[in-house]
């Protein structure tokens, strides 16, 4: 009788759990449902002409996929395939940037004792609470000071200083990165650089992508700094496009194209995030702030 009410009660928990189970596959697809929907209409949006845009929502595609796509791509004042290179330099060097050198500041942080680590701790901290608008009127006069104006320098260079991806680098060290193993690396005569770039590196991997991710998309969608410094049509970057396609006057609006170009400047992050999506959610758990 009792291995009969135990094999009754083991069945009763595993139609609870599958029950439970079922529910959360349910709500979650409902989200992602609710999530795809914007990007479904911006898809369909893409295939349609302005007046068709004009008339309301649709579901169904139409036939101008290809007359949208040849109007932004071949407009001679758009230059979209050059802003798409623009974008790509500007948003891959500072990913790249921000996220090696957040890793090693982070890194010196971690590994290393010295009298004002918590100070310097600290300050960088708040350098993260200061808003990049504060700032932004004298970054623009320095950046013409050093006649760096129409250049990708000022757009670039200072995501080295990145006080939010280096405090997510040192919240991940503090939880993956036992000191023991720097340490091991000295006593075998490993250099710091070395141990860095040769040890460190490959454990950090879940977190930089996740960073790399961010900083990324970041980069890729900012429009108000690059508006300031960018004049020469030629270095312009898309959101500067996108912006500039919006801006146009009534006679010539065209809803579809606008569409397709946000259509386009989603593809490389789209790219981006499937490349890296497996470090997501590994990176950000483990980069959580250690209870």
């Amino acid at each position: 009788m009792a291995y009969s009410a135990d094999v009754v009660g083991a069945k009763s928990n595993k139609r609870s759990l599958l029950i439970s189970r079922t529910w959360c596959y349910i709500v979650l697809t409902l989200f992602a449902v609710l999530a795809l929907i914007p990007f479904f209409f911006l898809v369909i949006n893409m295939t349609r002409s302005h007046s068709e845009i004009t008339k309301g929502f649709s579901v169904i595609p139409s036939d101008y996929f290809k007359t949208n796509f040849n109007n932004v791509m071949k407009h001679a004042e758009w230059k979209m395939l050059n802003s798409l290179k623009n974008s790509l330099i500007v948003s891959g060097c500072t990913a790249f940037i921000s996220t090696y050198f957040s890793s090693l500041t982070a890194y010196a942080i971690h590994a290393y004792n010295f009298k004002l680590k918590k100070a310097a701790f600290s300050f960088i901290l708040m350098i993260m609470m200061i808003p990049g608008q504060v700032s932004a009127l004298g970054f623009v006069k320095l950046v013409g000071n050093m006649e760096l104006t129409n250049s990708f320098i000022p757009l670039i260079v200072p995501a080295i200083a990145a006080p939010s991806t280096f405090f997510f680098m040192k919240q991940y060290m503090d939880s993956a990165l036992p000191l023991d193993i720097i340490e091991a690396a000295r006593i075998d005569g490993s250099g710091e650089f070395r141990t860095f770039n040769k040890l460190v590196l490959p454990i950090m991997k879940p977190a930089i992508a996740v960073q790399a991710i961010f900083t990324f998309v970041g980069s890729w969608n900012n429009y108000f700094i690059p508006a300031l410094i960018i004049d020469d049509p030629t270095k312009r970057t898309l959101p500067i496009v996108i912006a500039l396609i919006r801006s146009t006057d009534y006679a010539r609006f065209d809803m579809g194209a606008i569409y397709m170009a946000i259509g386009i400047s989603i593809l490389p992050v789209a790219l981006v995030y499937l490349i890296l999506s497996k470090f997501i959610i590994r990176g950000i758990a483990l980069g959580a702030v250690k209870g």
